[in-house]
């Protein structure tokens, strides 16, 4: 009989993951950034676990917001976009952003992606003529439930007067899937953290009533075929990037091919702000089209600044190109991942900010880094020095083997902040070890080499370790500690890269060089 060999290989995964199209009213702001370096982070995890990953991101440009916005600046909606998304993208890029995808809402398979949905779910009968009066804002673009009679309402987000509305609209039969989202609610894992679920199964336990998918006398949009003068409602039209996204550039736009492309998305990352349109509208409207709805939706917390609300008004609105230019982006990255537990708000306090970097990633990682390289290269020709002892008590080897499964399970649930604190006290812990050993001392005695040797090799293969698992929220300062360690396999597989005693003995250590300066400030 023929045998086979057993396949232990993990089994990998398509995975979508989705930032929201962000607004292109304004330029990007530390809100949008703290978004998407979470799920950049998401991303790498999953792709260093072997799966095939598409991370989308992207804006979304349409609406008489940006239009009002062009105006003002007294430039075409056309060069404001365009303006405003190079923005975003040139950010992207200075943060280290993995993104696969950037969709604009104002591509033209966009267009055609849209008509088509739109076209399906007006064969599923799910959109309807009808009227719709209200006080408005432009800001939020949506209807306030305010009282007609009410005097000079303003909006509470936007702090400016809303404007009366009355006018015909089209709406998408929302009520007619009241059954359908209820059961999806059902599901635990669907909406993420778990007092988000609390609030939209509250909301929908009201009734669900439909809305209105299209504006009248707004310029500035996509053209509902069939229905002159009007333009798609800006939430229909940009939720269906996610779907647009994916579609590549030398493909015809065919919504009933989309699966192939990596749809359903596996999470839509956003702000909790906007999840009863990512957790009620968008699973409505896919359901109607005929598409699968996405496997989660996580709704992360708001920032703060020192106990404050941002805002321009109080002008305590923290710039991410003034962060990342003044401080470097692993500075940033580690303390919105490390310091805040994803799903909360968080607030950004400087004071804490500059300890934690200072304590953190300079005195604790780096400190490590140095200290043990440096011993190393003095006294074993600077080679990885080989372990020649037998089978002695490691207690290093033991703790790594504990960490690594638990990062790795906290990364795989977004709680950033609890693998960051397992990854510091690996790091803490060999840095303990070295002052309990003291090979400084133990060196002197040239019968202790080997001893030595043992220690200092458990450190650096402990530093391999600390510097692979911080890959997905550091992936620079990641590489700086590989490269110091001469480890050249630029953890590109976890599954591999993990164990214990990938870092070969006799590897050359390159020259010193600093990985992260203090903050002086």
């Amino acid at each position: 009989m023929r045998s086979h060999a057993k396949n232990n290989k993990p089994k990998t995964m398509n995975i979508t993951i989705t930032t929201p199209l962000y607004y292109v009213n304004d330029k990007p702001h530390l809100g949008s950034t703290y978004t998407t370096i979470a799920c950049d982070a998401y991303a790498r995890f999953h792709r260093l676990n072997g799966n095939k990953v598409n991370f989308i991101t992207g804006v979304d440009e349409h609406g008489q917001k940006i239009q009002r916005t062009a105006e003002l600046k007294k430039i075409s909606p056309t060069k404001h976009c365009e303006k405003i998304s190079m923005e975003y993208k040139a950010l992207w890029k200075q943060w280290s952003i993995s993104n696969d995808f950037f969709i604009r809402t104002t591509d033209s398979h966009h267009q055609t992606l849209v008509n088509q949905f739109f076209e399906r779910v007006k064969a599923s009968g799910d959109i309807k003529l009808g009227h719709q009066q209200g006080w408005y804002c432009v800001g939020c673009e949506e209807y306030k439930d305010l009282p007609k009679d009410a005097i000079k309402p303003t909006c509470s987000i936007h702090l400016k007067e809303l404007e009366w509305r009355d006018e015909e609209n089209l709406f998408f039969c929302l009520s007619k899937y009241q059954k359908q989202i209820e059961s999806l609610l059902e599901r635990e894992d669907f909406i993420q953290p778990a007092s988000r679920r609390n609030e939209i199964i509250n909301f929908v336990s009201k009734g669900l009533n439909d809305f209105s998918i299209s504006r009248l006398n707004v310029e500035w949009g996509l053209k509902v075929p069939g229905h002159e003068g009007h333009t798609f409602y800006v939430w229909f039209d940009a939720l269906l990037g996610y779907l647009s996204a994916l579609i590549p550039d030398d493909k015809d736009v065919n919504l009933s091919e989309i699966e192939q492309y990596g749809w359903p998305a596996y999470i839509h990352i956003i702000g909790k702000d906007i999840l009863r349109f990512h957790a009620i509208y968008w699973p409505a409207m896919l359901l109607s089209a005929g598409l699968e709805l996405p496997k989660k939706v996580y709704g992360h917390g708001f920032l703060t600044r020192e106990g404050q609300k941002m805002g321009k008004s109080i002008g305590n609105v923290l710039d991410p190109v003034f962060l990342i230019n003044k401080y470097g982006e692993d500075a940033i990255r580690w303390y919105l991942l490390s310091d805040f537990k994803f799903g909360q708000d968080g607030d950004f306090q400087h004071k804490r900010f500059v300890d934690l970097i200072n304590n953190d990633l300079a005195n604790t990682i780096g400190n490590l880094l140095n200290r043990t390289t440096t011993m190393t290269r003095n006294w074993y020709e600077d080679k990885v020095p080989r372990n020649n002892q037998e089978n002695p008590t490691n207690e290093l080897k033991d703790l790594a083997n504990k960490t690594i499964p638990k990062v790795v399970n906290y990364y795989n649930d977004l709680s950033f902040k609890e693998a960051c604190s397992e990854i510091l006290n690996l790091a803490s812990t060999a840095n303990l070890y070295l002052n309990n050993i003291q090979p400084w001392k133990l060196i002197k005695e040239s019968s202790n080499k080997d001893i030595v040797a043992f220690h200092l090799y458990n450190v650096l293969e402990t530093t391999r370790i600390v510097g692979i698992l911080l890959k997905p929220i550091l992936p620079n300062l990641s590489s700086k500690i590989l490269n110091q360690l001469g480890y050249n396999n630029q953890a590109q597989n976890w599954n591999d890269d993990l164990k214990w005693g990938k870092l070969l003995p006799s590897s050359s250590l390159p020259s010193p060089c600093p990985i992260l300066y203090k903050i002086e400030d």
